[in-house]
């Protein structure tokens, strides 16, 4: 498998640690403000972000559905309220963010319908064809090896069935790239360390960003990892993206 340079992106330099224990322990941290500083820091457009994605997933009508990296569960549960599949199952690395995952779908009344489990993207503990459509929020700039994870999921996948991924990106219009790097750069750390009391997470979301490969080179790798009809749609002036393809 190909290593690209978002793959050595590590939010803790001075580890030894592999770059999958290091992101799993940093949401750990940072689980208990991690949905406050996503909406603080995107001024609440995130939300249509993920509404907009999940649009895509209608025509599919998937019964069985997969949330990657899926944290505390907003899209497991957004994607239920969207698409109604008979059972989402969310997967992560972090214990910290899935405990805050888990009481969110009990307030919801929401715990035969959502599960929420320990488990790794690129390793997944799920039969081959176990799911009609695989979601992803903001999560595979925190693969390990991107090649690996996009691997497993189409392993997962059941032929016909559709991955959904939403991510952040870099705008390349004047102004807005400049006002976007300086806001990445200086802004987004200095709130992280205010609020949740770690800059470290921070500086390492802008980091991933940067070296993530999108749009035409996320394409190709999805279309070199053996998915078809691959497409992306960029949002809110090239902040965000998502991206689709099929098994």
């Amino acid at each position: 498998m190909n290593i690209y340079p978002h793959d050595i992106v590590v939010p803790f330099k001075n580890s030894e640690e592999s770059k999958k224990n290091q992101v799993g322990k940093m949401f750990d941290k940072i689980a208990y403000r991690y949905d406050f500083l996503n909406r603080f820091l995107s001024l609440g457009i995130d939300i249509s972000w993920r509404k907009k994605a999940l649009k895509y997933l209608i025509p599919v009508q998937p019964k069985q559905m997969l949330d990657v990296a899926t944290g505390t569960g907003d899209f497991a549960i957004m994607s239920y309220e969207i698409l109604k599949p008979e059972k989402i199952t969310g997967i992560d690395i972090s214990d910290g963010m899935l405990d805050i995952g888990r009481k969110k779908i009990v307030s919801a009344g929401l715990e035969s319908k959502i599960e929420l489990v320990h488990g790794d993207s690129e390793a997944m503990n799920f039969n081959d064809n176990s799911f009609d459509a695989v979601t992803v929020a903001f999560g595979v700039r925190n693969f390990e090896n991107i090649e690996k994870g996009l691997s497993e999921i189409l392993r997962v996948l059941k032929p016909g069935g559709k991955l959904v991924i939403v991510e952040c990106t870099k705008p390349t219009l004047p102004v807005i790239k400049q006002l976007y790097f300086f806001y990445m750069k200086y802004i987004t750390p200095k709130i992280g360390k205010i609020i949740a009391k770690n800059n470290d997470a921070y500086k390492y979301l802008n980091n991933s960003i940067l070296q993530f490969p999108e749009k035409e080179n996320f394409i190709h790798i999805l279309k070199q990892s053996a998915y078809r009809n691959a497409f992306y749609k960029t949002l809110t002036l090239g902040v965000c993206t998502i991206y689709c393809a099929e098994k």
